[in-house]
């Protein structure tokens, strides 16, 4: 099998995958890679109860793993973070394998969810950012670009421009963020390399004990059987949400009008009810056009 190679750069005010260019991996990495709103955090916060076993955190979250092509913190401050650490380090990004350096020796967990789950839970992430503190954080590190761009009042012509419309060259979906369909097919094509493992956000919720016991085997981390329980129970979306202080993202920089509602509902199936069945059928050929057939089946199972 050929290895993955880099064939794009993700560049915007928000994020720059070049920012990997000086990160220099160890053995025992993890780097977390999904689509956003796709159980990124969850995938977080299991790595951090496995790695140091217990339920409570020295500092924030985003501190101890910070998301290396965001552009809110200066590059050398993020990797500077990284090299100081002297656990098992897990990192975060939202790159696509495309744009992402593949390095044989470390592990990738790569969590899926349903597209139309991943795109009503980014409505509510997006209209929970204080913008103005967000871009003021931006403009620190860089040249924001464009001022976000103005977009349909009607939640399902928001769903189409999605589906229709590509922020970079190389997509034709994701508008005004990037591809949740091709941040999954990057990783797809490969998952049969050994260091490549996919969760799935429906199977957390589903069985969260059996899917952190499979990610303990995947990293070879061996648990106490005392602490399992207090480990599923930190790992729960309650739990989450009532820690958010310590879970959710950037919450030392006050980038969110609520930083709670991070974590807003958290299930799956939030698009039933919402969602036209114009843009269900749009949807549905969406999927089968631009994710080979077995990831099309996996991606939207519940």
């Amino acid at each position: 099998m050929n290895l993955p190679t880099l064939e794009h750069r993700y560049q915007s005010g928000l994020m720059d995958s070049g920012r990997w260019t000086n990160f220099v991996p160890r053995d025992s990495d993890i780097i977390i890679s999904t689509p956003y709103k796709a159980g990124t955090t969850w995938t977080q916060r299991i790595c951090a109860l496995l790695i140091f076993q217990s339920v409570d955190l020295t500092e924030p979250l985003s501190r101890t793993s910070p998301w290396l092509d965001q552009m809110v913190k200066p590059i050398k401050k993020v990797l500077d973070t990284y090299e100081s650490q002297s656990h098992r380090r897990f990192i975060k990004t939202h790159t696509p394998l495309t744009a992402l350096p593949y390095y044989p020796n470390v592990t990738y967990l790569v969590c899926g969810r349903d597209p139309r789950d991943i795109f009503i839970s980014m409505e509510n992430h997006y209209a929970n950012i204080d913008m103005p503190k967000f871009v003021a954080l931006l403009e620190q590190n860089g040249d924001v670009g464009e001022p976000p761009p103005e977009l349909p009042d009607d939640v399902n012509e928001r769903f189409k421009l999605w589906l229709t419309r590509g922020s970079f060259p190389w997509e034709t979906d994701g508008f005004p963020f990037w591809s949740a369909f091709h941040h999954l097919q990057s990783f797809w094509r490969f998952r049969e390399l050994s260091n490549i493992h996919f969760l799935h956000y429906a199977d957390l919720q589903s069985d969260l004990a059996g899917e952190m016991r499979r990610i303990a085997r995947i990293l070879s981390i061996e648990t106490p059987e005392n602490l399992w329980p207090d480990l599923v129970n930190a790992a729960t979306f309650s739990e989450m949400k009532q820690r958010h202080e310590q879970t959710a993202p950037n919450t030392d920089q006050a980038i969110w009008h609520d930083p709670s509602k991070f974590f807003n509902k958290g299930n799956s199936g939030q698009w039933r009810g919402v969602l036209s069945q114009e843009c269900l059928d749009l949807y549905e050929a969406a999927k089968q056009e631009k994710l080979e057939p077995s990831l099309a089946t996996w991606i939207d199972h519940n």
